[in-house]
């Protein structure tokens, strides 16, 4: 798998398939092939005719682990986004997240412009602007000795999807707490590209969608009734939908 170094910190990705490009940002306790490869996207994007590139965030997957929250943040990792696209040689890009992958794609958006084509955030709707909770607990049941030890019910689920996909949880944790900044409304509204907002029916994380899209200068949603946030991301609407989306003009 390929790396590259951004501001030290070693970033893994997958480059697959040929024509425009496609950056796609997984989500918190995740990596590029949970995601992305396993739910089937890669192999949509790439029949489809796209470029998929897939980083894993840092801490993240095959990426470097730092055990610092001030490593960390949404920002930062936007930064990691833009330094791949430079490696790579990719001007402007469309460019999908889910969950914590969407906070980071909108600061992608919101601080580099001309790069952003359109965006899809998948999984996050006005918690992007209102925040999605505490984040010490699931910290705290990261870095707990076992998962008989947690009982926060937000915690349970992140530690054990943190031990499914034999994730580093220190480094986790140290992400968990740095992660989530809050995105104003004033910010929000200054995202000018085409942006999909798709949040699931059942999902409690996410926030609501249509309150975030109506910041937008231009956004629309997408809901996926009955699906939850850890059920939605391979959804076939999701997909067709976003298919229909990347051949608009932009």
């Amino acid at each position: 798998m390929p790396a590259f170094n951004s501001d030290g910190i070693d970033i893994a990705y997958l480059d697959e398939g040929e024509g425009e490009p496609i950056f796609l940002i997984h989500g918190f306790a995740s990596n590029k092939n949970v995601n992305w490869g396993y739910t089937g996207w890669v192999d949509t994007l790439v029949k489809a005719g796209r470029r998929v590139i897939a980083p894993d965030n840092r801490g993240h997957g095959e990426s470097g682990k730092v055990y610092d929250p001030e490593a960390y943040g949404a920002p930062t990792m936007a930064e990691d986004v833009r330094r791949l696209m430079d490696h790579l040689g990719i001007e402007r890009s469309d460019i999908m997240g889910y969950s914590m992958g969407s906070r980071i794609s909108a600061f992608v958006a919101l601080n580099h412009p001309d790069r952003v084509k359109r965006v899809i955030f998948g999984g996050l709707g006005y918690g992007m602007v209102t925040g999605t909770g505490d984040p010490e607990p699931i910290a705290l049941a990261l870095e707990a000795p076992s998962l008989d030890d947690v009982t926060s019910t937000s915690g349970r689920m992140f530690r054990k999807f943190a031990e499914q996909t034999k994730s580093d949880r220190l480094a986790l944790a140290a992400c968990m707490r740095a992660s989530r900044q809050r995105i104003s409304a004033e910010d929000v509204g200054r995202i000018t590209a085409p942006v999909m907002v798709v949040v699931g029916g059942e999902d409690t994380i996410s926030g609501p969608a249509q309150p975030l899209v109506d910041l937008l200068p231009n956004g629309r949603v997408l809901d996926l009734p009955g699906r939850d946030h850890m059920n939605a991301v391979g959804n076939k609407v999701y997909k067709q939908s976003v298919l229909e989306f990347l051949k608009e003009e932009a």
